[in-house]
């Protein structure tokens, strides 16, 4: 492959990128590729999760500042690229019935209008690989459910200059390979689940187990596990650096890292386009490209 690596992240809010796939982003940094974090929203609407931060009046009247000093952090942590795609957090509907979204917000945009500023990210940076979400969002927040389909609409509409035209949005390019993020699976989370208590330790996630096997949730399929083991405590520090939304001494980390390294060393995600031929399962988001420059 004599051409640069380029790997696009789609993500819905700052912090995602820092919770999904971040250490594999750090991994393939390290080893020259370019990696171009797009983020869609502001996280103007989220909580503020950390409890040791709540009701800190700073913070609620300039969360929008403070999302975005903290994203300046995670990025430089991670040696990442990042742009903001510009628009407004929809916010998590809470209540049955869930209340409408607020106008003007993420969830509600047109899907063509807001691929059409992912298309210009896409032919500007040109990216062999691009990651986002699957149709559920990875969890049902509406912004993760519209990143997933604006990812999906620019992914080939990045390649078609009449639907967006070259005068506007640039030069077509066509990405090779889409991905979903997957670290959040059930094969993952039994795995540690079994380990931990194999080791007479206190495990978080027996209650999301029972959950999932109350649910009639369908199991993703997953294809790609990228060794990252290497670079998880990147993928930690990253994290604590969206400090509203993390608390350091929380859930995120009660797994001993000596664990997590020995029971499941990768970080997993799920082809869902190719234009490149690949044998599953892969090691490399890039396989099938590396060898085709």
């Amino acid at each position: 492959m004599t051409e640069k690596l380029r790997l696009m992240a789609v993500h819905a809010h700052p912090d995602d990128e820092s919770s999904k796939g971040a250490a594999t982003m750090a991994k393939y940094v390290a080893e020259g590729v370019d990696v171009l974090v797009v983020t869609c929203t502001g996280g103007e609407r989220g909580s503020i999760l950390n409890p040791k931060l709540q009701g800190d009046p700073y913070i609620e009247e300039n969360i929008h500042e403070v999302r975005r000093k903290e994203m300046d952090e995670a990025r430089e942590i991670l040696g990442v690229q990042q742009t903001w795609l510009g628009y407004v957090d929809s916010g998590l509907p809470e209540g049955d019935p869930l209340p409408p979204l607020p106008e003007g917000c993420f969830g509600l945009v047109d899907v063509e209008e807001a691929a059409g500023r992912l298309v210009r990210e896409i032919r500007s940076f040109r990216p062999q690989v691009v990651t986002t979400y699957d149709e559920n969002g990875g969890y049902p927040h509406p912004d993760h459910i519209m990143t997933h389909r604006i990812s999906m609409a620019a992914f080939d509409g990045a390649a078609d200059a009449e639907r967006f035209p070259e005068a506007e949005f640039g030069p077509v390019f066509q990405p090779a390979k889409l991905y979903y993020n997957q670290g959040f699976n059930r094969q993952r989370t039994e795995a540690l689940h079994e380990a931990l208590l194999a080791r007479g330790l206190e495990s978080p996630y027996g209650d999301w187990l029972k959950r999932w096997e109350e649910s009639e949730r369908t199991e993703r399929t997953l294809t790609t596990f990228v060794p990252a083991a290497d670079y998880f405590e990147i993928r930690d520090k990253a994290l604590i650096a969206h400090a509203t939304q993390i608390d350091p001494d929380g859930g995120w980390f009660r797994i001993p890292m000596e664990i997590q390294k020995e029971v499941w060393p990768t970080e997993d995600f799920e082809l869902a386009k190719s234009l490149v031929e690949t044998s599953l399962p892969e090691d490399d988001l890039f396989a099938g490209i590396r060898d085709n420059g």
